[in-house]
C-alpha cells in the first residue's frame, strides 16, 4: 500500500489533463507553479474531517508512525487543533455529568487558548511555577509534579474538577515539562491530560523519545510545520489509544467546528509526503542532527554563551552576559546572513533541523563566534505579576473595548489577549485587571498599546 495516497491521487489528476470546472479559479495554472497540485474536494479527493478515503488512510498511516490512537490532520496549525482539543474535553465532562467550565493550564499557554475559551466560555485557573525559580522560571511557566497534584487537590468532587490539564511543552524557549509524571498525576486524578506539543513533533523520533502521546498525554497536537519537513499550516492531533472514547469519536466534529470548509490540499499533501520521509533513515538524520546541536551548544559556551532549555533542535540564548539584548545579536545575526526564530530583550532563539546542513551550522557557529564581547547588560526583567480575575475570558473578549497607551491601562481590564513575553506567555490574559508592575513588564517588552474593556 502506498505510503502517500493523497499525493498519489493529486499527481494523477493533474498528469490526467481534465479540464477544471470546479474550484480554484486558477484552474491549475499561475505563477507560482504549484497550482496544478491545489485542488478542491472533487470525487475521489475524500474530504477533511470527514474522511473516509485517501485523507483517512493517510491519517491511519501517521497514526502508526506517532504511536497514536488515531491522528487526524490540519491544514490551519496547532491553534485549530487547541481548540478542538478543549472542546473535547468539554464534551468528555458533560458525558460524565461533569458540570465544570475550568482547565487547568501552564501560564505558558499560546493565546490559542484564550481564544477557544472564550468561544466555549470556559474558564482557566493558571498553573504557575515555584518562586524560587528565578525570572526563567516564571517566564517558562512549566508546571512540575506537585504543583500540579496540589491544584487537582483543591476539588475534591468529581463533578467539580477541570475538564482537563492543559500542559505547553515544549515551550518557545526550549524548557521541556516532566510530562510522565503530569500524566500519572492527572490519572490518578481522573483528569485528562491535553499536551500543546506544536513545538515537538520531531520529539517522536530521537531517543529517549519524549513524545506526549508515549509518555502518557491523553490528547495533543503537533505542529509538523515547526520542526519538520512540511508546509506552514501542516499539523497533527493526536489521540491516545488510553484517551476517552469520546476524544477520537468527535474529533472530526470538533475540528470541523472551527475549521474552514476549504482546506488546502497543498499543505495535506505537505502531511502525506511526510509519510513517506519519517522512517527509520530520518529519524537517523534527526539524532544526527540533534548530536550536531549538541556539540555547537558546547562550543558556544566555551565561548560564554549562557544557553538554556533542554530541547534539542532548538539553541536558545541569553546574551545580556556578552553585552547584547536578544534582539541585537538577532539582528547582528541577520546582518551575517542568519536569520532567527524569535528575540526579545533577553533572549534570541534559533529552531534548527537537518535541512539546515553542515553549512548552515558552520555559518552560525562562525557568526555567533565573532561576535566582540561588550560590558555585560545589568537589567533584568521585571517579575510577570498575577493579576485579579475580574471578568470571566468569554464576557472580556466580547465586552465592548478600546485601545490605550500603557501608560493609561492601570486598574484596567484586558479585553484581547495580545501581550506576551515572549511568544506565548502572557503578562495580563483577557479578563484580568492590569497593575503597575504589569505596565512596567509591558513597556520592559515594548508593549506600548493594549485592548481593554470599556
Amino acid at each position: 500500500m502506498s505510503r502517500t495516497p493523497i499525493c498519489d491521487f493529486v499527481n494523477n489528476y493533474a498528469k490526467s489533463g481534465a479540464v477544471r470546472a470546479h474550484m480554484p479559479g486558477h484552474k491549475g495554472r499561475g505563477a507560482l507553479g504549484c497550482e496544478g497540485l491545489d485542488i478542491t474536494e472533487i470525487e475521489g479527493a475524500d474530504e477533511l474531517y470527514g474522511a473516509e478515503g485517501i485523507i483517512k488512510k493517510s491519517e491511519r498511516i501517521a497514526s502508526e508512525i506517532f504511536g497514536a490512537g488515531e491522528t487526524f490532520f490540519s491544514a490551519e496549525g496547532s491553534s485549530l487543533c487547541i481548540r478542538a482539543m478543549l472542546y473535547l474535553a468539554l464534551m468528555n465532562a458533560r458525558e460524565r455529568e461533569n458540570g465544570s467550565k475550568t482547565v487547568l493550564a501552564g501560564r505558558n499557554a499560546h493565546k490559542t487558548l484564550i481564544s477557544a475559551a472564550a468561544l466555549l466560555d470556559l474558564d482557566i485557573d493558571w498553573l504557575y511555577p515555584s518562586e524560587n525559580g528565578g525570572i526563567e522560571g516564571l517566564l517558562n511557566c512549566t508546571a512540575d509534579e506537585g504543583s500540579l497534584a496540589a491544584a487537582l487537590e483543591k476539588y475534591p468532587k468529581a463533578n467539580e474538577k477541570p475538564i482537563a490539564v492543559y500542559i505547553t511543552s515544549p515551550d518557545y524557549l526550549g524548557n521541556i515539562a516532566d510530562i510522565r509524571e503530569l500524566a500519572e498525576v492527572c490519572r490518578r486524578h481522573g483528569v485528562p491530560l491535553l499536551v500543546d506539543n506544536a513545538h515537538g513533533a520531531y520529539l517522536r523520533f530521537l531517543k529517549p523519545e519524549l513524545h506526549p502521546i508515549t509518555l502518557g498525554a491523553d490528547i495533543c497536537c503537533d505542529s509538523a510545520h515547526k520542526t519538520l519537513p512540511a508546509l506552514t499550516g501542516a499539523a497533527y492531533l493526536h489521540v491516545s489509544k488510553a484517551a476517552p472514547k469520546v476524544f477520537s469519536a468527535l474529533a472530526e466534529k470538533a475540528l470541523a467546528l472551527f475549521a474552514s470548509t476549504s482546506p488546502s490540499y497543498l499543505i495535506l499533501q505537505s502531511l502525506d509526503a511526510a509519510n513517506g520521509i519519517l522512517g527509520a533513515e530520518y529519524a537517523a538524520l534527526l539524532e544526527k542532527t540533534a548530536c550536531r546541536t549538541d556539540e555547537l551548544k558546547l562550543r558556544l559556551k566555551g565561548l560564554g554563551y549562557p544557553v538554556i532549555g533542554g530541547e534539542r533542535l532548538k539553541l536558545t540564548l541569553a546574551p545580556k552576559e556578552l553585552g547584547f539584548t536578544g534582539a541585537e545579536l538577532a539582528g547582528y545575526l541577520r546582518e551575517n546572513g542568519v536569520e532567527c526564530e524569535f528575540a526579545d530583550p533577553d533572549y534570541t532563539v534559533l529552531m534548527l533541523a537537518p535541512q539546515i546542513g553542515e553549512a548552515g551550522y558552520e555559518r552560525i557557529e562562525s557568526a555567533l563566534a565573532g561576535v566582540e564581547k561588550r560590558r555585560p547588560i545589568a537589567e533584568r526583567p521585571p517579575a510577570v505579576p498575577r493579576l485579579e480575575r475580574a471578568l470571566s475570558i468569554r464576557a472580556a473578549v466580547l465586552a465592548p473595548q478600546e485601545t490605550v497607551s500603557v501608560d493609561r491601562a492601570a486598574g484596567r481590564i484586558i479585553a484581547l489577549d495580545h501581550c506576551a513575553c515572549p511568544p506565548a506567555v502572557p503578562i495580563a490574559t483577557a479578563g484580568e485587571r492590569t497593575d503597575e508592575a504589569a505596565i512596567a513588564c509591558m513597556k520592559y517588552y515594548g508593549i506600548d498599546r493594549i485592548s481593554v474593556v470599556k
